[in-house]
């Protein structure tokens, strides 16, 4: 699958989310180290299609499963010509999850969602809370579950990390959380 032509601006662009949001504001206590240690795999694909996305996940999968943590500890899958409908990409996550299983990899690696127009179930699109799980772009976060494991169990009181970061959302406000998707200056 060719690399998508805008991967350099995509990435960059991605990169300032996470500086800017997700560190910034410590949405994911566990994604400072991997970050300051450059263990992110960032890869931008130019699947058009959600079949050709499914192909490319299944590459990644197989690829972050073969490296070592020490090089790359999890992987960015950032997809923007396809599944830019949020109800779309929900229902292909089930796809994705069916793919971990068929591959033999679930309980070994899983998915999280990021998504520009993330909602969570039962809130209305513009809530602050949604952007707890919003992106500039789609994408599927791959994550070791034995990394995950360790860091939950370093972590002091995990259970309290998504109360907190709907607070964080809440105090931010959804115009501040806007300009920060946007690459805007707050």
């Amino acid at each position: 699958m060719a690399l998508h032509p805008q991967a350099a601006t995509v990435i960059a662009q991605t990169r300032q989310w996470i500086e800017r949001l997700v560190l910034a504001h410590n949405l994911c206590p566990f994604a400072h180290q991997p970050y300051q240690t450059d263990r992110i795999r960032f890869s931008v694909t130019a699947a058009t299609k959600p079949e050709l996305l499914l192909a490319v996940l299944k590459a990644e999968l197989h690829a972050l499963q073969a490296t070592p943590t020490e090089k790359v500890a999890t992987t960015l899958l950032i997809h923007p010509e396809v599944l830019t409908d949020f109800y779309a990409y929900n229902d292909f996550l089930d796809d994705a999850d069916e793919l971990l299983y068929q591959e033999g990899l679930e309980g070994i690696l899983q998915i999280a969602s990021f998504h520009p127009h993330y909602q969570f179930s039962g809130t209305e699109p513009d809530n602050a809370e949604n952007y707890t799980n919003r992106s500039p772009y789609p994408m599927l976060h791959l994550l070791r579950e034995a990394s995950l494991e360790q860091a939950i169990a370093q972590h002091p009181n995990v259970d309290a990390i998504p109360e907190r970061n709907i607070q964080v959302m809440h105090q931010l406000g959804v115009d501040t959380l806007k300009r920060i998707l946007q690459g805007k200056s707050v």
